[in-house]
Parts: C-alpha cells; sequence; structure tokens
C-alpha cells in the first residue's frame, strides 16, 4: 500500500468512525476507488490498526469520564458509575456473540462488497432520518436501553452501516437524551475493539508483514489525529440534533456506490 494511500484510509477512518456515516463502509469505498492490493488478510489488519488507532483517540477525549468512572468502580457501591459500567458491560453481550460465532462470515464480506455497502449505507440514512425527528428529553439510559443499543452495534458491524449512526440513533429512538446517547456509544465500542485486537492477537488471525510497517504507522497517526477532531466535533453536532445532514449524505453516498459497483460489475 502506497503512504499517500496509508493516509488518505487514515483519515477516512479517523472521521467516520464517529460521525454516523460508518467508517467500515467508507473504509471498503475507499479501498476500492484507491485499487488497493493487499490479501485479505494484511487488508483486514490494516482495519484493525486504524479501529486501533480511533479507540485511543475516544481514551483521550473521554479521559475524564473513564477516570471518574473508574474512580467510582473502585468504590465498590451501586453507584452511578458502576451502573454505567454495567451497563456498557451488557451492550457488549450481543457483539460478544457474533464476533465469537459468526467472525469468519463476517470477515469476508470486507472485501470489497460495495453493492452491500451502499445498501447498509442507505439503511444508515433511514435510521438518522427517524432519529432526527424524535423529540429531545434528559431521560439515561436503562439497562434495558443498554441490551437493545447493544443489539444495534451488533448488527452495525456489517460493513456500510455506521455504528454511531445505529446506536445514537436506536437510542434516541427509545427516548434517551442525544447527548447522553452519543457519550455512551462512544464508549460502549472501546472495549470490544481492544478485546478484538487481543484475541486477533492471541490467536495469530492477523498475517503481519514488515514490508507494510511504515503504511500502518502512517495509517494509525492519520486515523488517531482526525478521531480526535471528529470525536470533539460529533459531540458538539450531537447537541445541536441535527442528525439530518448525516442521513442526507449517508443516503447520496450509498446511492453512489450502488450505482458505482453496477458499473463495475
Amino acid at each position: 500500500m502506497e503512504i499517500i494511500d496509508a493516509i488518505i484510509l487514515g483519515i477516512i477512518q479517523g472521521l467516520t468512525e464517529f460521525l454516523p456515516v460508518s467508517s467500515s463502509g467508507h473504509l471498503e469505498i475507499g479501498k476500492a476507488i484507491l485499487g488497493d492490493d493487499l490479501e485479505a488478510e494484511s487488508s483486514l489488519l490494516f482495519t484493525v490498526v486504524l479501529h486501533f488507532a480511533t479507540a485511543l483517540s475516544t481514551l483521550v477525549v473521554f479521559r475524564k469520564d473513564i477516570f471518574d468512572l473508574i474512580k467510582g468502580a473502585l468504590k465498590f457501591e451501586w453507584n452511578e458509575d458502576l451502573q454505567f459500567i454495567t451497563k456498557i458491560a451488557i451492550s457488549m453481550i450481543p457483539a460478544v456473540i457474533v464476533g465469537l460465532f459468526f467472525e469468519e462470515q463476517l470477515e469476508q464480506l470486507f472485501g470489497g462488497n460495495i453493492m452491500l455497502v451502499g445498501f447498509m449505507l442507505i439503511l444508515t440514512a433511514v435510521l438518522l432520518y427517524f432519529a432526527d425527528k424524535a423529540k429531545n428529553t434528559d431521560k439515561k439510559v436503562s439497562f434495558k436501553d443498554a441490551f437493545i443499543i447493544g443489539i444495534s452495534q451488533a448488527i452495525a458491524m456489517l460493513p456500510g452501516i455506521s455504528r454511531s449512526g445505529a446506536t445514537i440513533s436506536t437510542s434516541v429512538l427509545l427516548g434517551n437524551d442525544k447527548t447522553k446517547a452519543a457519550r455512551f456509544s462512544f464508549l460502549m465500542v472501546v472495549p470490544l475493539i481492544f478485546g478484538k485486537i487481543a484475541k486477533d492477537i492471541l490467536s495469530g488471525d492477523l498475517a503481519y508483514d514488515s514490508g507494510n510497517f511504515t503504511s500502518l504507522s502512517i495509517g494509525f497517526v492519520a486515523a488517531f489525529i482526525a478521531g480526535l477532531f471528529a470525536c470533539t466535533w460529533m459531540i458538539s453536532l450531537v447537541k445541536k440534533s441535527k442528525l439530518i445532514y448525516f442521513a442526507i449524505y449517508c443516503a447520496i453516498v450509498g446511492i453512489i456506490a450502488v450505482i458505482f459497483s453496477m458499473l463495475n460489475a
């Protein structure tokens, strides 16, 4: 992979991980347009590295929240912090089940299937449209909500469905405050990313090629910096309740992806 391609894909990942427009879908589209010639295993490694970079950027942006949660949990009381951590754990259950039992089938979808990505982006647009119409509330995510949002996160493992878009939309449609929904959405994915990376390293699923070290490193840095910007920006945008613009964007990109796939079939 060329260095410039790694930078472009890193920026795409960093920006789209937090904006509700599907980072995985944009990465697949980006690879198709740039003519990515990596083997499946190497391509998966690059995708994992970029997700790791954005997970770190999440930790940086929410460092105070995370520190407070850990401090509150260490009191060993059933306080708000421990309850929030428990909700995060509950939300992880569906994705963990999918990851354990359908990992191979899922990975096969990340092979430049632009037609699938296009339709899933259109589905994301529909979710965002209805979420944008939801009324503003001050309701916090409940334990039941956490599990339902977790189901959305598991479904969003498909390329083209925005994880943040699906989880934030689901949370908002359940009547939760949009800002609280965004915070929960960003924090709930961090343990899954680190867990997936640890699993892949221990199992040897990731094929490392020293020749790609430079590209991986540059892509990582680009995704991390772009992620810091996008995460902070997204928090501000969600507060303003303007998900409709992302719905329009996803619909347009989805339609273009479908047309692109048909023309190159």
